[in-house]
């Protein structure tokens, strides 16, 4: 799978954010209860970290327009 470099920040920030994002509605469901709400913290940590592997994997490409 080819993505472009636009392509792989755009993603990069999803996965960050939406990451964090439902690690915090993880938290806030655990805190009234709900059995399942560290499951999607940890589904939302998970996304978060495969972002910042993301951010090095773009690191290590080299742009095309750069040569």
């Amino acid at each position: 799978m080819k993505l472009s470099a636009g392509r792989l920040d755009l993603l990069v920030w999803v996965l960050i954010y939406g990451g964090l994002l439902l690690c915090g509605l993880g938290v806030a469901l655990s805190r009234d209860g709900f059995d399942y709400g560290w499951g999607v913290g940890l589904v939302g940590l998970a996304g978060a970290a495969a972002g910042v592997v993301l951010i090095y994997v773009r690191s290590r490409l080299a742009d095309r327009g750069d040569a």
